[in-house]
């Protein structure tokens, strides 16, 4: 049982300083009021709890009791910085923990579990910083989850030991015991609404309801059709809403596949297969290559044994294993612990026993599925802003409608029912039933142009929030770098060397003071020692046809060198043979072999970390292969330049060489007494496109944060490299974040600059992205690994990596990136921008049209012209010459400029000032055009003013035909104005968008149609128009569009000036 599960944040005490000589009573008390039992019952004695008092030195203190009082484990954590006294010792740290009397076994191992986590000195600390209980609760956990602390440390005969387990296994009787107690090995699911619920709520949400009474009114309303068409849009909402919900569960699933179906254990002395279900700790398996870790273990054995942590880290460096007990662990992550195997991972090599640690959810995988679990979904800012869009819409129709209701019944226009009638009818042709449809396709279209650009968008409204975003959150390896490794410096003998080239692409030379270096140089045996042990001590494989890599990229590296230097690494394996291997181990941080050397004897390489290789070194190797002693000065030198080259970010190997005699050598013996050859500065070298793109990002006012398992060194230098904008303070570790409260992580996120975070847990990156939603930022997360999903998921737009991310980051991602590359997602968000750009113009050209719909009824009712615009001649604006061209605007490409302005706010409404000025003044402009042209049918056939109008007949059917006309007119002008927002729209050529064209084609066919084919006159009530009513019509649209070029002129020139 892990300790977070039995502590709760509010048995977490802080501050607590009773008078030294009431501390034993203040602590009882503390237990009968959280164990909830009566103050006088006499359960606990004072005496008992001094009895039971461990003090463990540096300030902590556990008290601990057996008792039939208490129905389950209680646990209480007691912080004091001031200190508490008790029995002279002064105690910052007390732990209270009472357990059943019945659970005494399980009393003693949570006693010892509770002592070997706040005997953590660095964990103590962390809690003493805290400012809340919450906050404590969570570094307990965090570090609980992500450590496995106290079993790295034991010996294997201690781990068996604090099991209660030994090298036979578990007998089945006790296995089957502890699997009734613990719980399958399986990762669990959240239980969720049924089916049928979550596909009935679509049909229940506000756009829905809105538009369920729409259709009911225009059933009243006697509009039949439309009362018919309604409910299939949205059951087309519905159905679509649904499906993109089902997909969001598939990360949870993908989980799951992750652990095997079987496994091999050791049970009572006999290995047997068993479904991995049924594992438990304490139970120990066996594994060999291509076997997948069916729970997180402890290797008690292990030879040759390396792992792909991928699945959980992103990172493709294969992790060498070991048996032996490491005594600093906190110089590695979770997942490189050298003795540590996890669920979810593969065996790549060797073969190995682990005692199991922990099943199911109590494993890292379970943990990272609980935190993917946890995540809730939140609604995009698009759906938050349609949301709003549709309340404003909503409040517009019922209020314009129950306005003219009122004003036709008072002043007698109507009669009641009509005008009731006559009201409904307008709050229908002001409800947007156009509107999903528009914004579904504008979004479609933004979809296509991204996957034309490498990025795969599986939620729509991610297409939108992607231009949103201020801050990108992203990997280091592969996204911003090649992910391919290659040398670019040697150090030998006194010399410094570059080496050029491109990844494990050969083509490439050693260059010395930027030139090649000297053919004598090039073939000397210094040279040739080095190309010998970079292909000797060495595992992977690399065809020089394809420059393919088989094995670990940094030993492929070495092979790529080697070809570079001019040598057959193929013939050399062939002509020396291996005799002898000394595997390289993550605590040794080195490998050593044997080979048979051309002169019939013996030669012992040695690849490894400079700290690990270079004290073994006696000699260095000249550059005629003649060896000398290696000086104190000597030293000097090389730590001088693996300072220069380490704070190059460049990740360094020492190689070494020595002759020997016999095979029959020792670890120790073989790896004594080398010979000094080079150190190797290997890098992963920025993507060519990556600085462009952070340039372009910082010009969108976009920040950068970069979050890495690498280290801190390497990390920082690539950031410099492609340009990262890096203040104080930028670059943290994740030890140091853990020991941030949250007001200071805030804090820190909040200053402006890009940051770099390195050696970062999964924990602590969905830390990170929580604190920068918390402070309001929209947030893009990148990532590959099933340590990402969490992340990937708590972020307003996830983006998986194609080809290497793991299908559980691709699916709780919303966007996948094809080709792994940054620049990709910033080529994304200006498709984004674009997209929420092409949002606001079809809402502006669809409320362009609403004000001239709206304008005739007012004239209507005050000056008591004939009504100028029928109800179903609205309704033949707005479902159907308005919908094509508002569809085109939604496909139209970024503007000019787009990526130079700054990131809308989150609190940025889709419906703001500028843009409610903007199809107010078109809108103004539409209805006095329509107006025109419903006037200009009655001058024509003599009317003046004084005179009475025409309220039925030809003439009048003409005049409304006429008004139609001039509002289907002007939104053919309108159309054309809205495609850009600042910039004139002959910068982006006015034909350009081809299907705005074919919706102006179509508003003009359906015009024609309305008005010269007889069922539809009789259906809309029209008439045919003249040659002479066309003839000025024609002048509408140039009109509308020499208007918003002015308008746009004159904001430009406002823009400057400011």
């Amino acid at each position: 049982m892990l300790v977070h599960k039995l502590l709760l944040p509010e048995n977490i005490e802080l501050n607590f300083n009773p008078p030294p000589e009431k501390i034993l009573k203040a602590l009882v008390r503390l237990v009968y009021s959280r164990a909830k039992l009566a103050v006088d019952s006499g359960t606990f004695e004072e005496e008992e709890l001094h009895l039971l008092h461990s003090y463990l030195g540096e300030g902590l203190a556990i008290l601990h009791n057996l008792s039939e009082a208490v129905a389950q484990t209680l646990l209480i954590l007691v912080l004091s910085p001031a200190g508490v006294g008790l029995n002279g010792q002064s105690c910052q740290v007390l732990a209270v923990l009472i357990t059943p009397l019945k659970e005494s076994g399980s009393h003693f191992q949570l006693l010892a579990r509770l002592t070997a986590l706040l005997r953590n000195r660095r964990l103590r600390e962390e809690l003493m910083a805290k400012e809340s209980a919450t906050e404590i609760w969570r570094a307990i956990r965090r570090e609980e989850e992500s450590g496995y602390e106290n079993y790295w440390v034991l010996s294997r005969e201690e781990i068996l030991k604090e099991l209660t387990t030994g090298f036979q296994g578990l007998s089945p009787e006790e296995a089957r015991h502890r699997l009734e107690e613990i719980g399958p090995n399986r990762i669990a699911r959240v239980r969720r609404r049924p089916l049928f619920l979550r596909f009935g709520t679509n049909f229940v949400n506000l756009f829905a309801i809105l538009l369920w009474a729409a259709s009911g009114f225009a059933y009243l309303a006697g509009i039949k059709e439309l009362a018919a068409a309604i409910p299939l849009v949205i059951l087309i909402n519905a159905i679509f809403s649904f499906w993109q919900e089902y997909r969001a569960e598939k990360a949870i699933e993908v989980l799951g596949k992750l652990l095997p179906s079987r496994t091999r254990v050791c049970r009572g002395g006999e290995v047997r297969e068993v479904e991995a279900a049924e594992l438990v700790p304490g139970d120990i398996i066996v594994l060999e290559a291509g076997d997948q870790v069916p729970a997180d273990s402890r290797l008690i054995e292990a030879q040759d044994f390396r792992v792909d942590n991928s699945a959980l880290t992103g990172e493709s460096r294969p992790a060498y294993k070991t048996a032996e007990s490491v005594e600093d662990g906190q110089e590695f992550l979770w997942t490189e612990m050298p003795n540590l195997v996890f669920a979810g991972t593969a065996a790549l090599s060797g073969v190995a026993r682990g005692v199991v640690l922990a099943t199911g959810m109590d494993t890292q995988l379970g943990n990272i599925a609980a935190l993917t679990q946890e995540v809730k979904e939140k609604p995009s800012p698009l759906q938050r802003e349609m949301q709003f869009v549709v309340k404003v819409q909503a409040v517009v129709a019922v209020t314009i409608g129950l306005l003219f209701f009122l004003v036709a019944v008072l002043t007698g226009k109507l009669a009641f029912f009509n005008s009731l009638i006559f009201a409904i009818g307008l709050i229908v042709a002001f409800v947007p039933e156009g509107l999903l449809p528009t914004l579904t396709l504008a979004l479609a279209m933004g979809v296509q142009r991204m996957a034309r650009k490498n990025a795969l968008v599986k939620r729509l409204s991610a297409v939108e929030t992607l231009g949103a975003a201020t801050v990108i959150c992203t990997d280091k390896t592969g996204t911003l770098t090649t992910n391919e490794v290659m040398v670019a410096h040697l150090w030998l003998a006194g010399n410094h060397l570059t080496v050029t080239g491109s990844g494990f692409k050969l083509p490439g030379r050693l260059e010395q003071d930027n030139s090649p270096l000297s053919p004598p140089k090039l073939g000397s045996p210094l040279l040739t020692r080095i190309s010998h042990c970079a292909i000797l001590c060495n595992n992977a494989s690399l065809s020089a046809g394809d420059e393919k890599v088989s094995g670990d990229p940094t030993e492929a590296a070495l092979l790529v060198l080697a070809a570079k230097i001019g040598k057959d690494f193929e013939a050399i394996r062939r002509s020396q043979p291996r005799l002898k291997v000394f595997p390289f181990e993550s605590v040794r941080k080195r490998m050593s072999v044997l080979h048979a050397a051309p002169d019939g004897g013996v030669s012992c390489w040695v690849k490894g970390a400079p700290e690990s290789v270079i004290p073994l070194c006696t000699t260095i190797t000249e550059w005629d292969g003649q060896t000398r002693p290696l000086t104190q000065q000597d030293r000097a030198r090389l730590s001088q330049e693996l300072s220069e080259m380490a704070q190059k970010g460049l990740r360094l190997l020492t190689l070494a060489y020595k002759p020997v005699e016999t095979l029959d050598l020792g670890l120790e013996e073989a790896e004594s007494n080398l010979s000094f050859l080079a150190i190797t500065g290997m890098e992963d070298p920025p993507r060519p496109e990556v600085s462009e793109a952070i340039d372009r990002c910082h010009k969108a006012g976009i920040r950068i944060v970069m979050i890495t398992g690498d280290f801190g060194g390497t990390a920082g230098a690539v950031a410099s490299e492609i340009g990262m904008r890096l203040g104080k303070a930028a670059i943290l570790t994740g030890e140091e974040v853990s020991r941030l409260s949250e007001v200071q992580l805030r804090g820190l996120l909040k200053r402006s600059g890009d940051k770099v975070f390195a050696r970062i847990s999964p924990q602590e990156k969905l830390r990170i992205v929580v604190a920068l939603l918390n402070l309001g930022e929209i947030v893009a997360v990148t990532g590959d690994g099933v340590n990402d999903g969490p992340a990937l998921k708590a972020a307003d737009i996830g983006v998986a990596m194609g080809q290497r991310g793991t299908e559980v980051s691709k699916e709780a991602a919303s966007i996948v990136l094809t080709d792994d590359n940054f620049a990709t997602i910033v080529a994304a968000i200006e498709e984004g921008r674009a997209v929420y750009a092409n949002i606001k113009k079809f809402i502006t050209y669809i409320f362009n049209s609403n004000i001239p719909e709206a304008v005739p009824f007012v004239l209507f009712v005050l000056l008591g012209i004939p009504l100028p615009l029928n109800i179903m001649q609205i309704l033949a604006v707005d479902l159907g010459t308005d919908l094509l061209p508002g569809l085109a605007l939604g496909v139209e490409p970024p503007e000019p400029g787009i990526m130079n302005r700054p990131p809308r706010s989150r609190r940025d409404r889709l419906i703001d000032w500028p843009l409610a000025r903007r199809f107010t003044f078109l809108g103004l402009l539409n209805a006095a055009a329509a107006l025109c042209a419903f006037f200009f049918v009655y001058l024509s056939a003599g009317w003046r003013p004084g005179l009475e109008m025409a309220a039925s007949g030809p003439l009048y059917e003409r005049a409304t035909t006429m008004c139609l006309a001039g509002i289907i007119a002007s939104q053919i002008g309108n159309g054309l104005a809205i495609r850009t927002d600042r910039e004139s729209v002959f910068k982006v050529g006015l034909f350009s968008n081809r299907l705005l064209i074919g919706g102006i084609v179509s508003e003009v066919l359906i015009l024609l149609a309305l008005s010269y084919l007889p069922l539809l006159q009789g259906i809309f009530g029209t008439a045919p128009l003249t040659g002479k009513d066309l003839m000025f019509l024609l002048s509408f649209p140039p009109v509308m569009l020499l208007a918003d070029e002015l308008r746009k002129a004159w904001g430009r020139r406002q823009h400057q000036s400011h």
